[in-house]
């Protein structure tokens, strides 16, 4: 597939998706209350972040109205980390 790269040379996709993958880090942040530099892709919310079931639903709620998608709760299991809540809402998005 072919990508318009910017000035830079990054391809735009990859500009779009760290994009979506900060203000996804903005929300879990703010609703974990912990510091941006505190959390990477893969650090777990719960083990290493301390985070509850209804921290995890406030995510899943705050990212549905941020993205305008729907996300089954039964993705939740997925959502353990960044990476993991990128791809549930990437799919959900169609992105």
């Amino acid at each position: 597939m072919w990508q318009h790269t910017g000035k830079r040379g990054i391809s735009v996709s990859t500009a779009i998706r760290d994009e979506r993958l900060v203000t996804i880090k903005e929300i879990v942040c703010d609703i974990l209350e912990i510091e941006e530099d505190e959390v990477t892709e893969v650090s777990l919310f719960k083990e290493d972040h301390n985070a509850d079931s209804l921290r995890a639903i406030e995510i899943l709620a705050a990212l549905e109205k941020e993205f305008k998608v729907v996300i089954n709760q039964s993705e939740l299991p997925r959502m353990v980390n960044l990476e993991g809540v990128y791809a549930v809402v990437s799919e959900s998005a169609g992105w």
